[in-house]
C-alpha cells in the first residue's frame, strides 16, 4: 500500500486505517477524534464527554484497529452500546474502516435470533458490538468468552443507565481481563455512572468536548402554542402547509407514537414508526422506509433522538415537548444538518409551559412563538402577550405551497 500523509495519519494511524478514512470523505479529524485517537493509540484509559454528532465512533473506532493490527484467535474488543440501532451504526463504522485490514467485526442484539450471531462467534471475530441483554444470554449459554478482551468500549453509559443497565453493564466488565485498556464515554456523568467510572478504569485520562447547548445556525425553531385538544389538528395543519421532503414527529411515549402514526395514516400520510417496542424487523424497516423517501414521516420517540445517522430530514415537529431540555436540542438537531437548513416546530400546550421554559434556558435563547392566522384556535391564556409563558409576541407564520412529495 502506497504511504498516506494525512491528518489522521498525523495522529499516529496506519496507513490502511487512515486511506479507509479518506475514501469516507473525511480530511480533517473532528475536536474529539483530535484529541482521542492519539491517547487510545497510547493505550491509556479515557473518559470521555462527548455528544452524538460530534465524530465519536471513529474517535475510538480507528485507534481500536490500529492496536488489534491484524485477525487474532478470539475477540479482544468488545464495545458495548444501549441500543440496537446504534449498535448496527458502530458495527458498520468499524467493517467501514476496516475494509484494508482482516479484521472482523460482528453484531449482537435482540430482537431477532440467535442462529446468524452464533455462527459469527463459532467462525471468530475480533470485534464484538453488543446490546446488554442479549451479549449476557450468548454468555450464560456458553457461546462467547471475554477472557481475550483486551479493549472494552462503553459508550453512550448515560443512556444505559436511563434504560436500567448498568447492572447487567458491571456483570459483563467483571468477566473482562482487569488488564483490559477501559474507554468510557458519557454526554453526563451523575454520581451512578461517575461511581461506575470510578470501578471500571484506571488512572483514564479526561477528554471533555463541551456539551451542545445551543440549537444548529442553520436550523430555524419556533414554539407553536395550542390547547391540548387541538394538537393533533395543528399537526395536521403543519403538514398540509408546508413544503417537506421528510419529517419525523417525536412523541414522548411509544403509546403516543402509535397513535399519532395511526392517525397520520389514516389522513393518506406515509409513515415510518420507531420505539423501543417496535420488533428489530419492523424497526430497521421504518428506518430503511424513512431514509428511501418510502416513507415521508418518520413517527418516533426520543430513541431516534440521538445517535442515528439520519439526513436529508427538511423538518421537524415535537408533537410533545421533551422533558429533558437537552433533547430538545438533540431533536431538533436531526434536522439542518451537513449544512443544510431545516426547520423545527413545537406544539407547546398549558401543561408544557415549565418545559418549554427550560428550554430557553438551556440554550439561553427566547424561542418564537408563532401561530397560524386561519386556524380555529381556542381561546387560551397561552396567547396573551403579558403571560410569562409567553415572552415573545407571536408572528404569524407564511404558509406555504405543499410541494410534492418523494
Amino acid at each position: 500500500m502506497a504511504p498516506v500523509n494525512s491528518a489522521f495519519t498525523q495522529l499516529g494511524l496506519a496507513d490502511r486505517i487512515a486511506l479507509a478514512v479518506l475514501e469516507k470523505g473525511y480530511a480533517e479529524p473532528t475536536p474529539i477524534q483530535a484529541q482521542a485517537i492519539p491517547i487510545v493509540l497510547s493505550g491509556k484509559d479515557v473518559v470521555g464527554s462527548a455528544q452524538t454528532g460530534t465524530g465519536k465512533t471513529a474517535a475510538f473506532a480507528l485507534p481500536i484497529l490500529h492496536r488489534l493490527g491484524t485477525k487474532g484467535p478470539h475477540p479482544r474488543c468488545l464495545v458495548l452500546e444501549p441500543t440496537r440501532e446504534l449498535a448496527l451504526q458502530v458495527e458498520e463504522a468499524f467493517r467501514l474502516y476496516s475494509k484494508h485490514t482482516n479484521l472482523d467485526t460482528t453484531v449482537i442484539y435482540g430482537g431477532v435470533g440467535y442462529g446468524k450471531q452464533r455462527e459469527d462467534l463459532e467462525n471468530g471475530v475480533d470485534i464484538i458490538v453488543a446490546t446488554p441483554g442479549r451479549l449476557l444470554d450468548h454468555m450464560e449459554q456458553g457461546a462467547i468468552s471475554l477472557a481475550g478482551v483486551e479493549i472494552l468500549v462503553l459508550d453512550e453509559v448515560d443512556r444505559m443507565l436511563d434504560m436500567g443497565f448498568l447492572p447487567d453493564v458491571k456483570r459483563i466488565v467483571s468477566r473482562t481481563p482487569k488488564s483490559r485498556q477501559t474507554l468510557f464515554f458519557t454526554a453526563t456523568l451523575p454520581p451512578e455512572i461517575a461511581s461506575l467510572a470510578t470501578w471500571a478504569l484506571n488512572e483514564p485520562v479526561e477528554i471533555k468536548i463541551d456539551r451542545k447547548q445551543t440549537a444548529a445556525e442553520t436550523v430555524a425553531h419556533a414554539f407553536y402554542p395550542v390547547v391540548a385538544s387541538q394538537k393533533f389538528d395543528l399537526l395536521s395543519q403543519l403538514l398540509e402547509t408546508t413544503q417537506f421532503k421528510s419529517v419525523i414527529i417525536f412523541c414522548r411515549t411509544r403509546m403516543g407514537a402509535d397513535r399519532i402514526a395511526h392517525r397520520l395514516i389514516a389522513a393518506k400520510h406515509t409513515v415510518g414508526v420507531i420505539h423501543s417496542d417496535r420488533s428489530q424487523r419492523e424497526r430497521v424497516e421504518a428506518l430503511e422506509g424513512f431514509k428511501s423517501g418510502r416513507f415521508e414521516v418518520l413517527v418516533a420517540t426520543d430513541i431516534a433522538a440521538r445517535g442515528l445517522d439520519i439526513r436529508g430530514v427538511s423538518h421537524v415537529i415535537n408533537y410533545d415537548v421533551p422533558e429533558n431540555a437537552e433533547d430538545y436540542v438533540h431533536r431538533i438537531g436531526r434536522t439542518g444538518r451537513a449544512q443544510n437548513t431545516g426547520e423545527a416546530f413545537t406544539l407547546v400546550t398549558e401543561d408544557d409551559v415549565r418545559d418549554a421554559r427550560s428550554i430557553e434556558r438551556f440554550i439561553n435563547q427566547t424561542v418564537e412563538r408563532k401561530k397560524f392566522p386561519d386556524f380555529p384556535y381556542i381561546y387560551s391564556a397561552l396567547f396573551d402577550e403579558n403571560n410569562p409563558a409567553l415572552n415573545a409576541a407571536p408572528k404569524p407564520v407564511s404558509r406555504l405551497t405543499r410541494g410534492a412529495r418523494r
